[in-house]
């Protein structure tokens, strides 16, 4: 056996260089650093804690419960870094917010997709368990991402989501020069046959993760195209972050009634109002 590698420097993490107590309980994991000014804009207060790479990180409160946001670049070997680095420091609850293409015909751009499972057909995840584990959200924050988008009066869509590794080959489109990979000129009915309703890159990552260390995690994302109808538009962006960012202050009341309920799973018999 061979020793680990450490980081040098104790205080902050190697790669999302933030600390214990600079971050909530609660993260919000958007891929793009540009989205973090989006959500935060949504909350009542924010400070921005790091910024290193693709991995943006800021602090603050929504509905006077604190939580957080980092961004995590696209796909899942850095999605699975934010998330190992952020354990560290002590988050307990990850929640995906993304733009995702949708596959059902049912659904329309500017809706939201919370995810209950993932299909894992990207890679990071295989490095962790073996591939018949299973990408389950908690359902805590499931119901919690539920009653957030009931709440703000949001369409959405709740059901299982595919996570590839490439945007192009992986998701069944066409690559340069109009190369196609094996089977994927079938990928999307094959999806569409099994009732998954959207395509993205990062949440089986993340739900297999935290599922493995024992932490909560779900997903909720805005389609911006329908891979059925063809319709593309990047529309309803704030959606998914006023949702998920609701939803964090909704697991926190949760937490609260679990705690003077002297139980530890939420349940539909608890009320949170």
């Amino acid at each position: 056996m061979t020793g680990d590698s450490e980081d040098p420097n104790a205080d902050v993490q190697y790669h999302i260089e933030v600390g214990e107590g600079d971050v909530a309980e609660t993260v919000l994991l958007p891929g793009n650093p540009e989205r973090v000014d989006k959500i935060t804009s949504l909350w009542d207060t924010h400070e921005e804690i790091a910024y290193h790479r693709e991995y943006r990180t800021a602090t603050g409160t929504y509905d006077e419960e604190s939580l957080s946001v980092t961004s995590t670049g696209i796909g899942g070997p850095s999605t699975a870094i934010a998330v190992e680095e952020l354990a560290r420091v002590g988050v307990d609850t990850f929640i995906r917010v993304g733009s995702c293409g949708a596959i059902q015909p049912e659904m329309s751009v500017g809706d939201l997709v919370i995810t209950s499972g993932a299909v894992r057909q990207e890679g990071t995840s295989d490095e962790y368990i073996r591939e018949d584990y299973p990408a389950s959200a908690d359902h805590e924050v499931v119901s919690a991402l539920i009653a957030a988008a009931e709440r703000l009066g949001y369409d959405y869509h709740v059901g299982i989501t595919m996570s590839a590794d490439s945007f192009y080959a992986g998701q069944g489109r066409p690559g340069y020069n109009g190369f196609r990979a094996a089977g994927n000129d079938a990928l999307v009915e094959e999806l569409q046959n099994a009732n998954v309703k959207n395509i993205e890159m990062e949440a089986s990552a993340i739900l297999t993760i935290a599922n493995i260390y024992g932490l909560r995690a779900g997903a909720v994302c805005t389609v911006y195209a329908n891979r059925v109808t063809g319709e593309f538009r990047t529309e309803g962006e704030s959606r998914a972050a006023e949702t998920a960012s609701l939803a964090a202050a909704l697991l926190a009341k949760m937490d609260a009634v679990k705690r003077d309920a002297g139980v530890e799973t939420w349940h539909a018999g608890l009320s949170i109002e």
